[in-house]
């Protein structure tokens, strides 16, 4: 195993750190509070636990000199992100960030509030709706989970079994 770059390894810590406060949110907080607040609130948790993996992915790259420096602005880290690492997971996994972000950004309805299929109606520019519901949630932290795992393995050097 590779010896990490401090800062790397404070990104990732940050990003683990976040994966627990969104198991807490899917797991203790919807179920007794069932609301598109705490959907809202996961979703934001989830985005920040991207931007944390991002920026440990760019840390990297720069201590091992293979870029200068990298841009503060999310959809420009995206792009380099995507020039230095093509492989196919890594740039879906993106994709889903940046579609995370829009959601965040996006008009919203609720629906069922305080039932068990609580669920944020989404409604995109192009008159395209994206519902998220507990379940939906759940798949949302499985994928961000297996994408920390997948860039720590990345950065330390581990192959994934």
């Amino acid at each position: 195993m590779k010896k990490m770059d401090p800062e790397v390894e404070e990104q990732l810590q940050g990003a683990r750190s976040e994966l627990r406060r969104v198991d807490h949110l899917i797991y203790v907080s919807l179920k007794y509070t069932r609301t598109v607040d705490v959907i809202r609130n996961t979703i934001a948790r989830i985005i920040n636990t991207y931007d944390c993996g991002a920026l440990a992915l760019l840390i990297d790259l720069k201590s091992k000199k293979k870029i200068k420096d990298y841009p503060s602005s999310p959809g420009m880290k995206v792009e380099l992100l995507e020039k230095k690492f093509p492989e196919e997971y890594i740039k879906e996994s993106l994709e889903f960030y940046l579609l995370l972000r829009r959601v965040m950004k996006s008009d919203y309805t609720k629906r069922e509030e305080y039932r068990r299929h609580v669920t944020m109606v989404t409604i995109f520019d192009n008159n395209t709706n994206l519902e998220v519901d507990i379940d939906k949630l759940e798949d949302y932290y499985n994928k961000t989970k297996e994408f920390i795992n997948y860039i720590t393995n990345l950065i330390t050097g581990k192959k994934d079994d």
